[in-house]
């Protein structure tokens, strides 16, 4: 699933609030093993699979991001 392909699968999820098990969802929905929560942290190492959830000040999903 390239990236264009992952943001409509996953594009609902936006104003959601985040919640851990979110993460499992997402690697289900997309087979994509690396995803990245809201407030983690990650390596500064460049991958092109990993997907970053952008959180509000709401601890909701705002956007993704992918590296």
């Amino acid at each position: 699933m390239n990236n264009d392909e992952v943001k409509k699968a996953i594009s609902h999820l936006i104003g959601t609030p985040y919640v851990p098990s979110v993460k499992a969802y997402i690697s289900e929905l997309t087979g994509r093993t690396r995803v990245v929560g809201v407030n983690e942290v990650s390596t500064k190492e460049m991958d092109p699979n990993r997907i970053h959830l952008i959180g509000d000040d709401n601890n909701c999903i705002a956007s993704f991001q992918f590296g």
